[in-house]
This record gives structure tokens, sequence and C-alpha cells, in this order.
């Protein structure tokens, strides 16, 4: 059996300390925050006393991207010691961004048709799609950009540095789930079901990539196509292209939360996590535990 040689680690007690995975976490987040608040006061003292309606939504919208993202260009990548940048802009980023958006798309229309099917959710008509863009910029945008960013990379990424890719992916899951138990109509089965499902599902996106396009396409998309077919987006009632009712039993229509509290959701979008958790596995994209490493480098991205 042969020896493997960990190199030696020569870096100083401060440095270790500083590029210690959950202190890098920690200053990632304190960072993104940062750059989150520059741009609300921006919003708060710039474009809302000047710009009112969809105007106003798109240039929101797109300062809070602009800023947190050139947060995460500038700085937030280059923390650690495992240095590797989640956003690249290339022509992978297209791709990923748009085959994830039809991802999570399709996944929600299947959890609709299925819906339709047991009898909960029936189209009553057409609407005049005045959320528009409330739709694809705040609820398709701004949610798979800002909520991806730092769910996936920041909170994700560095506790699996630390953990590893299982115990980061299920305490992150968990605290997404639970970051929408202020919305409307949440309740602890809402909160636990995004976890699984959603938590799951971006989750694995990111990790089976190496990249947050993918989890960001897959997001937006869920996003704007639940819009689309007037389901509420996490409790948040939406008026679009088409009118609609989702009525009945809890588990099967959401109990006023929407179709991501329902069993649809927990099997159809947790199934397609699950996919790519084994996807994910076969390409070696897996990270073991800090301690299980041994010293040795991060072979996954």
């Amino acid at each position: 059996m042969n020896d493997v040689t960990v190199p030696a680690d020569d870096r100083s007690v401060w440095i270790k300390i500083w590029q210690f995975p959950l202190v890098v976490m920690v200053a990632g987040v304190g960072l993104f925050a940062a750059a989150a608040a520059a741009g609300g006061a921006f919003l708060n003292y710039v474009i809302y006393p000047n710009f009112e309606g969809p105007i106003e939504d798109v240039l929101s919208v797109a300062i809070i991207v602009l800023i947190t993202g050139l947060s995460y260009k500038l700085l937030i990548r280059r923390l650690g010691r495992k240095k590797h940048d989640d956003l690249p802009f290339d022509m992978r980023a297209v791709r990923d961004t748009a085959v994830g958006f039809g991802i999570g798309g399709l996944l929600i229309s299947i959890c609709v048709g299925l819906a339709a099917l047991a009898g909960v959710y029936r189209l009553t008509g057409m609407d005049g799609f005045a959320d528009a863009v409330e739709i694809i910029f705040w609820f398709g945008i701004y949610a798979g950009f800002f909520e991806e960013l730092v769910m996936r990379g920041i909170i994700l990424r560095w506790i699996e540095e630390f953990a590893g890719s299982w115990i980061a992916l299920a305490l992150s899951a968990l605290i997404f789930g639970f970051l929408h138990a202020g919305n409307d109509n949440a309740t602890f089965f809402s909160s636990l079901a995004i976890s699984i499902e959603a938590g799951i599902l971006l989750g694995a996106a990111y990790m089976l990539t190496r990249s947050l396009w993918l989890a960001i396409g897959v997001h937006a998309g869920w996003n704007v196509v639940q819009a689309l077919w007037d389901i509420p987006v996490s409790g948040n009632p939406t008026e679009g292209p088409v009118a609609a009712t989702l009525e009945g039993h809890w588990l099967l229509a959401g109990g006023g939360f929407g179709l991501e509290a329902t069993i649809f959701a927990l099997v159809v979008a947790t199934g397609a996590g699950i996919w790519m958790l084994v996807l994910a596995h076969r390409r070696g994209k897996i990270v073991k535990p800090m301690w299980s490493r041994k010293g040795t480098e991060i072979t996954a991205y």
C-alpha cells in the first residue's frame, strides 16, 4: 500500500484562522450584507423618490444584482484558501442559466398538471398579466440571483469546505426553507417542504456544475412559470396571464401558500434534485469533510 504524501502547511496561525471555512463564510455573508445594504440605501434615496411603476422595479433589481454581483466578483470569491469563482462569465453561464430556467419551468408545470389531475387546480379564464414586470424581475431575476448567491455561493460552499457536501446540503437547505417562514400563509410544513424540495434541488444543481448559473436558472424558472400559472410564489400572490383556483386538501393545494407546500412539489422537485445528486456523485463532485481530507486539496471544483 502506497503512502499518501500530504503537503506541509506552513501558513501562520492567523492566516489559518482567517482562511478557516466557517470564518470565511461569516466574512462572506458580512460582505454580501454590506453590499445589499448599500444597494438598499441607493434605492431608498435615489430610485424610489424619482421613479415609479415598472421602471422602478427594473432599476431596483438591476442595481441590487449589480452591486451584490460585484461584491462577489471583486471580494467574496477571493476569500478562503481554496479560490473558486462560482459566477464565471462565459458561454457556459448562458447555457446553464437557460437550461436551468427550462428545468425549473418544466418541474413546476408538472406539479401544476398533477394538481389539475387531482382536481385541486382549475383554470378559470384569462387575466391581465398586470404583474409581468414584478414576476420577471423580482420573482425571477432577483430571487434567482440574490438568493442563490448567498445560499449556495456562500453558505453551502463554505460549510461544505468544512463539513463536506452532505452536511452542507442539509444545513443550507434547512436555512433556506425556514427563511420563508415569515411569508404569507407559511406553516411549519411549508418551510420544511421548501427545505427538502428546493434545498436539495438547488443545492444539487450547484454541486453538479460547481457554478451558480444552473441553480439561478432553475430558481428563476420555477418562480416565473409558477406565477404564470397563477399560483402563489412561496405564499406571495401574483397576477399572471391566466386566472386559476387552487382549492382542496392542504397537502394537495398548499393551504394558501401554493404548490410548494404540497406533496406534488415534494415528489417532483426532490426527485429531480436526487437525480442531480447521483450525477454529481458519479462525476466526483462530492466534497469530503475537512477531517476526512487530512490536508489534501479539494478536487470537486
